[in-house]
């Protein structure tokens, strides 16, 4: 499933045009982004639970050279599955 699939699940399941449903799907997205930006989780009961992780500096290999080279920190986004989730697709 893609964002349009997304889109049209939502204007079917919810009685809306597609317009609404984009302006609805973006709205979810564009807020869950926000929230982790902010360095904060966002939990959904049954769904899961995104939330953002430090990656320290660190040292790796060109596998092609086998030259060192530096790699940035970073921030990492997480998703942990809830039990309703994991229950459904087992």
């Amino acid at each position: 499933m893609n964002k349009g699939d997304l889109v049209n699940a939502v204007a079917n399941s919810a009685g809306i045009t597609k317009a609404q449903a984009t302006e609805a799907v973006n709205a979810v997205f564009g807020s869950i982004e926000s929230t982790l930006k902010n360095g904060d989780s966002a939990s959904f009961v049954g769904f899961g639970t995104f939330s953002v992780s430090k990656r320290e500096a660190r040292e790796g290999r060109n596998p092609a050279t086998g030259q060192t080279i530096k790699i940035a920190a970073s921030n990492q986004v997480k998703f942990k599955a809830g039990k309703a989730l994991k229950d459904s697709v087992n």
